[in-house]
């Protein structure tokens, strides 16, 4: 579980799917409300307050951003009581209990396939092992000093999906960014057949 801070009221948690699995839960319980992942998310925030001191108590947005090959991304957003609203009346106003998270989930599911490199070296490795696999794929970009292969669902065949990310997971790393953050943050390198011109300008080193 890896926790950064987006800014004062905003943290963004990268889940495994070792992580899930490791707490008895699949991808698809994520998307239903059981035990397992209430007991998820409260210590998902208490490692955060541990960790970078975000104080989740209080109404909270939660979205959830379910990736094929990473794992899940969960961005939470802390926002103000208001008591107007708070359901309880006046008499209540001071007696709300600390440990209540008060969450708006909202989840989004993407098949978009995104791997991080430190170094370019190692990508071209990787992409001339990929090019057997994969015709015209690929999208590149340099997001925060690393360089990000993206792969889209339709430029794959299903069938090769398994062997693309034990590539993609041997060379590289499963990366928390989302293709949204990359296009709004992320400089865009190569916008298309990414592999292919890796293949094609830079040779393997010997």
């Amino acid at each position: 579980m890896r926790i950064e801070r987006l800014g004062q009221d905003k943290i963004r948690i990268f889940l495994t799917f070792d992580d899930l699995s490791e707490r008895g839960i699949q991808k698809e319980d994520m998307w239903q409300e059981v035990p397992k992942v209430h007991d998820l998310f409260t210590e998902m925030m208490d490692q955060a307050y541990n960790e970078v001191g975000f104080d989740a108590t209080g109404p909270l947005a939660v979205e959830v951003y379910a990736l094929p090959a990473q794992g899940m991304i969960v961005v939470v957003t802390k926002g103000k009581y208001d008591h107007h609203h708070s359901g309880l009346g006046a008499p209540y106003d001071d007696e709300l209990p600390e440990e209540v998270y008060e969450m708006e989930v909202t989840m989004e599911q993407s098949d978009t396939i995104l791997y991080s490199f430190d170094d370019f070296e190692i990508l071209i490795e990787a992409a001339h092992v990929l090019k057997h696999m994969l015709e015209d794929a690929g999208r590149l970009y340099k997001y925060n000093g690393k360089w990000v292969l993206q792969l889209e669902p339709e430029e794959l065949e299903e069938v090769k999906v398994p062997a693309v990310i034990a590539v993609l997971a041997e060379f590289g790393e499963a990366t928390s960014v989302t293709p949204a953050m990359l296009e709004e943050y992320g400089n865009l390198v190569m916008p298309e057949n990414a592999v292919h011109l890796i293949c094609n300008h830079f040779k393997r080193q010997e």
